[in-house]
């Protein structure tokens, strides 16, 4: 009879898919956790895999082979409880990773601040096209794929790295797990403000993890000057191995040109050492996918995969859900929902679809929903971003109670900060209020760019509908 596994906790973003994982792997896989919904609810349904909507300790009767407990599961939990008391096997994800899947196989680890999910997706995509069959896990839906995660029978296990803690034993974080061979640090900014108490002690997890690639392996870092590049730099010293650098300044090894944006994505040339590499076209926008793709060019080069199958990849690749996903177009405005959960990210998501959708009022709209984005680490940082757009709508603090009046970001003085700077920007409390005030207050040619790292409490859904109807249609829009 096939192993059990037991995942508490299945309906997270990298749970789910190491479910599907385990299923394909030929093990029963069952699990708990409360509030599954779509689009985790249908991936497990499509799988036919079993799982409750409620932990309780029965739901390990009769005891798995082992269980696999989520980072956001504490102790209290009735089936960790379960677990802990009658001495089921346990472990994390990135343990069950380093475990189950990585032995043998070339580790392609995608690791920073920013830009993790596309560049994991875009290297899984390349290594695909070039036939060399990846085993891949990506943090979000990779569309190329339909789904986050693929099984191969070649050599490399391609996984996105991300840094925050492994679980309620082991604080570290996920990525000290993984082994790399090949490592990309896409940036570095302070996050996870729950976690590292500072910038330095945030810059030292990757110090050391750039300390574990072994001498023939290889680093990757964006290395401009400004922006992340002296914290990189710092942290590269760390390397036994080769350094490869790459961005738009000359005193990269990789450079780029500048991109040319046009309405299928962005055109640039890439040069090594001076010399020309090849011409790209990459069928996503933004600068900063520019830089996502230079990245996953150093590396697919380096497994000898050849320029004319990368480029084939790059003008194919259809990028990761919630990425700039365009929700429809209603009246002549356009609806485009992003994942942007971070000044830097809100800056570059908004230069994107500018763009990508130029001469078009850009409406901001962001839910301070992440560990960070709730707190007042970013209180400075966040209107300089959001001020980039045309108008500016704030969500309330998701969760606000849980922290405390010297701890918690204040959306009021976001938006007077954004005024000052002369955008005009609102709080609104919850979907509803935000999706009536845009629904009232949108014109044909605007762009609704609606951001946050969860649901929103259902805006973009709301919005469609509001938009969608005849009665509550936009002024000077039509319905369709």
């Amino acid at each position: 009879m096939n192993k059990h596994i037991h995942i508490i906790g299945i309906a997270g973003s990298a749970m789910s898919p190491l479910a599907g994982m385990l299923q394909e792997s030929g093990y029963r896989v069952t699990g708990s956790d409360t509030g599954v919904y779509p689009p985790a609810s249908t991936f497990l349904d499509k799988l036919g895999i079993k799982y409750n909507h409620s932990f309780a300790a029965a739901n390990l009767q009769p005891p798995p082979d082992l269980v696999i407990v989520a980072n956001i599961i504490a102790r209290g939990n009735p089936e960790l409880e379960e677990t802990l008391e009658k001495k089921i096997p346990y472990r994390s994800l990135p343990e069950t990773l380093e475990e189950f899947f990585l032995p043998g196989k070339h580790s392609i680890v995608v690791s920073g601040t920013h830009g993790k999910t596309t560049t994991t997706a875009m290297l899984a995509w390349i290594f695909h096209v070039a036939g060399k069959q990846p085993t891949f896990l990506v943090g979000g839906v990779a569309e190329n794929f339909g789904k986050s995660y693929g099984l191969g029978d070649g050599c490399e296990m391609i996984l996105e790295g991300d840094e925050y803690e492994t679980a309620f034993w082991d604080r570290g974080p996920k990525f000290f797990h993984y082994h790399p061979d090949d490592l990309i640090i896409t940036s570095l900014e302070f996050d996870h403000a729950d976690i590292y108490r500072d910038f330095e002690t945030y810059q030292l997890a990757f110090k050391r993890l750039v300390n574990l690639v072994p001498r023939n392996g290889r680093v990757v870092i964006w290395g401009d000057a400004q922006d992340s590049g002296p914290a990189l730099r710092a942290a590269a010293e760390k390397a036994f191995c080769p350094v490869h650098t790459y961005g738009f300044s000359q005193e990269n090894e990789w450079t780029a040109s500048e991109p040319a944006a046009s309405e299928d994505g962005m055109h640039f040339e890439l040069f090594r050492s001076g010399k020309l590499f090849g011409k790209f076209h990459l069928a996503a926008s933004g600068k900063h996918n520019v830089l996502n793709a230079l990245a996953a060019i150093i590396v697919a080069q380096g497994r000898g995969i050849s320029v004319e199958m990368i480029q084939e990849a790059l003008k194919t690749f259809k990028s990761v859900k919630r990425r700039l996903d365009v929700k429809g177009e209603f009246g002549g405005v356009l609806v485009v929902d992003d994942f942007a959960h971070h000044p830097t990210a809100v800056r570059a998501t908004i230069a994107a679809a500018r763009g990508r959708w130029p001469g078009r009022r850009l409406w901001a709209i962001l839910e301070p929903r992440s560990n960070s984005m709730r707190r007042k680490v970013f209180q400075e940082a966040l209107p300089q971003a959001l001020a980039t757009g045309d108008k500016v709508i704030l969500g309330g603090v998701h969760n606000a109670t849980q922290l405390g009046d010297d701890n918690r970001l204040d959306p009021e003085s976001v938006a007077e900060d954004v005024r000052k700077l002369g955008v005009d920007a609102k709080v609104l409390g919850g979907a509803e209020a935000i999706s009536e005030h845009l629904a009232s207050n949108g014109k044909s040619g605007d762009l609704f760019l609606i951001m946050s790292n969860g649901s929103f409490d259902g805006l973009c859904q709301k919005l469609v509908e509001k938009l969608s109807s005849p009665v509550e249609t936009a002024p000077g829009a039509s319905a369709r």
